[in-house]
């Protein structure tokens, strides 16, 4: 069960928006390991998941009341899926990034939101992981240009974007505990994918709250592999973002990865990625 027990990381503004992602690698395996406790105790307003890896109707039965669901099913059984959950319901919803060769692979999700009478659009991405050498990667630099086009349009139709989610990407070597054995090595990790977002966080316009946030240090990791001693040793990646319009990160006031406190306690191998928007 992850919980985070800090009052100061618990606790919310009067008027923040709390809006969190995570990628649950699986929305029934998750909550056979508690994620249900970690949602009823982390007060989100918003809520966008990642790799559901389910029907719809299974996701609206394990989310339960007190929800609107926006969900994007993969057409490939039990692969992908992204979802936008939320306690106030949508103005408009959107289920595709704009290239057909998307449409059924459950990556990208929009919905816009009525903030004091402005428009926050909240998307929920899951960019693929890729394969050096194979379609997998082709399809990611494909899906992260599409990106790039899109990014501005949406930031110039709509008064705040925020795009969270499973990016699969570090952006430097701040963002990854291991960089010399993994940079130009292995996907996620290539120049070629780091250059995009160098421009998502540079002439597209956006910005990286977590990192905002942070500042020059270390991390906070986001995922860190099933296999030996990652968790244990924090040998993470931070692959998961917010990426905010500036007038939106400027909004940005709290920011924490809720990193289970030991391995078996884990209910993905990702963490939530929880920020508070003061509006």
């Amino acid at each position: 069960m992850v919980i985070p027990t800090s009052v100061e990381i618990l606790s919310k503004n009067a008027g923040a928006l709390r809006v969190a992602s995570v990628n649950v690698n699986g929305i029934r395996a998750a909550y056979r390991k508690d994620m249900a406790q970690w949602v009823e105790a982390r007060d989100v307003d918003i809520l966008c998941l990642q790799e559901v890896r389910a029907p719809d109707k299974v996701l609206r039965e394990l989310i339960g009341d007190g929800w609107h669901i926006l969900h994007a099913e993969a057409k490939d059984k039990g692969r992908a899926g992204v979802a936008v959950l939320s306690r106030v319901e949508p103005v408009a919803v959107r289920e595709n990034i704009g290239d057909e060769y998307f449409a059924d692979s459950g990556r990208w999700v929009e919905a816009d939101f009525d903030v004091n009478g402005e428009i926050f659009t909240v998307v929920s991405c899951y960019v693929h992981s890729g394969e050096l050498g194979t379609q997998k990667q082709d399809d990611k630099y494909r899906f992260l240009q599409r990106m790039t086009e899109h990014l501005p349009a949406l930031a110039a139709e709509k008064d705040h974007v925020l795009v969270v989610g499973d990016l699969n990407v570090v952006h430097t070597e701040k963002d990854i505990k291991n960089w010399k054995p993994n940079h130009n090595k292995r996907a996620g990790v290539m120049d070629e994918e780091i250059a995009y977002f160098d421009g998502f966080f540079g002439e597209v316009g956006y910005k990286d709250v977590a990192r905002q946030l942070a500042g020059d240090a270390q991390g906070p990791y986001t995922w860190w592999s099933y296999r030996g001693q990652a968790f244990d040793n924090d040998a993470g990646w931070r692959i998961d973002y917010h990426m905010a319009t500036p007038g939106l990160a400027d909004k940005a006031i709290k920011s924490h990865v809720d990193r289970a406190s030991s391995y078996d306690l884990r209910f993905s191998d990702h963490a939530p990625l929880v920020v508070d928007y003061q509006f």
